[in-house]
């Protein structure tokens, strides 16, 4: 897990946070669950993405990250998403080797460009949907938009499920968020106040 523990204290003193959507650019699906065309993978994120705001009480980014004020921006993440390629991102099985380090992911920030309503993006960058393992992992990202200097980067593992694709991955962010609400954002602000 990465902290930026001056940028991290800024933040949790802000009132609004900017939401930009998940990004499957990383991401590695096993074949089982996506043997599907270009068209329907499209589809699928596009929905995926969709969901968050228009399900904001399920979804509820207010309350996992304590910010009164969400505002959304997906046109960066709808052109990183734009990028993938069913065949690049399936695999039979994923391993370790098809899974991104945390300082991957940091430098993959910093070199988007945000868009700078707010200081802080929160942003979800899916590294995998596992149908063999029954797992998502999800890096979930706050950055400082006019720096692009990432305040949070953490990896998160979760078990999907319900009923049909869409909404059977779309549980992992419910768990990612729920986790957040109930464990993670206090644990990150404990981190934050014994190091002071």
């Amino acid at each position: 897990m990465y902290l930026n523990e001056a940028l991290y204290t800024d933040f949790l003193n802000d009132r609004e946070i900017l939401w930009l959507g998940i990004d499957f650019s990383k991401a590695r699906f096993t074949k089982k669950d996506f043997n599907i065309t270009q068209e329907v993978l499209r589809y699928y994120l596009n929905e995926w993405n969709l969901l968050i705001i228009s399900d904001q009480k399920k979804y509820d980014i207010r309350l996992s990250f304590r910010k009164p004020v969400m505002s959304y921006d997906l046109s960066l993440i709808s052109k990183c998403n734009k990028t993938v390629k069913i065949n690049n991102i399936l695999h039979e099985n994923i391993t370790l080797n098809d899974l991104q380090s945390e300082e991957s992911i940091c430098n993959y920030v910093r070199s988007l460009e945000m868009p700078q309503q707010h200081r802080f993006a929160l942003m979800f960058i899916v590294e995998s949907f596992d149908t063999n393992s029954k797992t998502g992992s999800v890096w979930v990202v706050v950055t400082e938009t006019s720096s692009k200097e990432p305040v949070l980067c953490e990896k998160f593992i979760k078990n999907p499920s319900g009923f049909g694709v869409k909404n059977y991955w779309a549980r992992i962010f419910y768990n990612v968020l729920f986790d957040i609400k109930s464990y993670a954002f206090c644990r990150w602000e404990n981190l934050v106040k014994k190091n002071e």
